[in-house]
């Protein structure tokens, strides 16, 4: 599947577009914060690096909103094809800011790049579901999330590479250029599709279309609790992104090339989490997956910050010497293992959340995620900088950081327990009985009256069902195995219909259900064998 969507002209236009804004926005971010710390502002250096990410997230609070209805209302491809094209000016400004070495240039360029990323952000991602399936979302944005995340990596490497003890800045100005140019390119090929709502007024007060959309958002539940999901580990990535280069340069005593270093293990991390959570979801977003990266999360987590307490190199101490080093291998392995925790945690939450979501207000959804997440960033950012102010050990923030993630797989179960249940089971029947499912493109569509009759030769075939339909339906059960203690933890889970095979009109509200349009699911050979008849 992957190799079909990199070659397919619905995906790889918008995937190639993102990775050169992503990779042009990390360039840009992480050669500014090797500038601050290790160069023209060496004291003011870690204050400064904080204030670089609330600038960038600042217009996601103010022009989100405004990039859902646009996104909504007009064709996407010409939002993100003319939001490219205002990007190049951006980049011009960020490479007149690095070639005059001016600090306030550059704060300045990237608030313009947060604002075309505040923007394009519903746009790209309100185009995913139009353009692929459902059991393709997840692959898709596995690979979204993975590109992002590798974008930071080179970005990363190469900003630091560009700036590092440089005086003249002529290949980054060409870098931040070149690579706005060649996302504006990509953004061109990007398939035109129908607008979603052609004649949704857009909203002139900002801050009133923020209101709604959250207001919207909250209204449905479930939506609600998939974006605060994916929203946590935005603000864990932000915090512990934000982190590193202090963490390396004060408490490891490591040099740039430890913070690329480190980094760039992170964003290896987050790339394999979202491939494996992508190949786990064969037919929807595999939702078993979220509250397993949490644990994950954690339980690497208190490693990870024990490691940082008891982790001190020297000083100048290079990315060979802490890789190979006992402390700094076992706190690379640790980032590595957080992130894939991640890549498991909110790719299949994000890819459910898009799937659920109305087509006709897909985007709008999305801009609400994306305030909510710049929201989860900020108070994190500032959470963590009022602890850092009283003096606490980034080991303690780590420290805090794992045992919240334990916090969240709680929340996780809570509100998508009986979804998580389901995909859960499917993964153990592919597992122990390596199960293969064929011709469930024959299936009605959801919605559709359908009753499923299938053939019954174990206690197995329920739970079977259940994991691996595509749909929720109800369950027709024999009161008998319902009374039965060890069924009824399992039938809180699920939606199920008691009924008395010995009764003929115990079939009366069943029939309600399917003409309701209510997906059945019976087992005649059972009601078939039942001592009654």
């Amino acid at each position: 599947m992957i190799k079909e969507l990199m070659t397919s002209r619905r995906f790889a236009p918008l995937f190639w577009s993102q990775f050169c804004s992503a990779l042009n926005d990390n360039v840009l971010k992480n050669a500014l914060v090797i500038m601050l710390l290790y160069g023209v502002a060496n004291e003011q250096g870690p204050a400064l690096v904080q204030l670089a990410g609330a600038v960038f997230i600042a217009p996601f609070f103010v022009l989100s909103a405004l990039g859902g209805e646009l996104a909504d209302r007009y064709i996407k491809s010409v939002v993100a094809r003319r939001l490219k094209f205002f990007e190049i000016f951006a980049a011009a400004f960020a490479a007149a800011g690095f070639f005059t070495h001016s600090i306030p240039l550059l704060f300045i360029a990237l608030a313009l790049f947060g604002i075309v990323a505040a923007l394009f952000g519903p746009v790209k991602y309100a185009v995913l579901p139009d353009q692929l399936s459902v059991s393709e979302l997840a692959t898709g944005n596995a690979l979204v999330e993975g590109a992002t995340f590798m974008a930071i990596l080179i970005g990363t490497i190469a900003g630091g590479m560009f700036v590092a003890g440089a005086s003249h800045m002529g290949w980054i100005c060409a870098a931040v250029v070149g690579l706005s140019v060649l996302s504006w390119g990509f953004a061109s090929r990007i398939p035109v599709t129908q607008p979603s709502a052609p004649d949704l007024p857009i909203t002139k007060n900002p801050w009133t279309s923020t209101v709604r959309l959250l207001k919207s958002l909250y209204a449905e539940p479930r939506l609600w609790d998939g974006m605060v999901i994916v929203s946590w580990f935005w603000m864990v990535g932000a915090i512990v992104l934000s982190l590193l280069p202090a963490l390396i340069k004060e408490g490891v005593g490591g040099t740039e090339g430890v913070v690329t270093l480190c980094l760039a293990v992170f964003a290896i991390g987050i790339a394999a989490g979202s491939l494996f959570a992508a190949q786990l979801s064969h037919i929807r977003p595999n939702l078993a997956l979220v509250p397993i990266g949490a644990i994950v999360m954690g339980v690497v987590g208190l490693d990870l910050a024990w490691a940082i307490a008891t982790t001190s190199l020297g000083k100048d101490v290079t990315a060979a010497a802490f890789a190979t080093s006992f402390g700094g291998f076992r706190m690379l392995a640790d980032f590595f293992l957080f992130a894939f925790g991640g890549g498991l945690f909110v790719v299949p939450s994000f890819a459910a959340v898009q799937a659920w979501t109305a087509p006709s207000e897909r985007a709008r959804i999305i801009a609400a995620g994306n305030i909510l997440q710049a929201g989860f960033m900020v108070a994190g950012a500032v959470f963590v900088g009022a602890l850092q102010a009283t003096g606490l050990p980034i080991a303690w923030i780590f420290f805090g950081l794992a045992i919240a993630s334990f916090g969240t797989v709680w929340f996780v179960l809570t509100k998508w327990g009986k979804e998580g249940v389901r995909d859960f089971g499917a993964l153990l029947f592919r597992a122990l009985f390596r199960l293969e499912v064929r011709g469930m493109e024959n299936l009605p569509p959801a919605g559709t009256r359908m009753l499923i009759a299938p053939n019954h030769v174990s206690l197995v075939d329920g739970p079977l069902l259940h994991a691996m339909l595509p749909i929720d339906a109800s369950f027709a059960v024999d009161t008998g195995i319902a009374k039965a203690w060890w069924a009824k933890p399992f039938l809180k889970m699920i939606k199920h219909y008691t009924m008395d095979p010995s009764k003929p009109l115990a079939a009366r509200d069943l029939i309600k259900l399917v003409a309701a349009g209510e997906p059945v699911v019976i087992f005649p050979e059972a009601a078939s064998r039942s001592p009654a008849r």
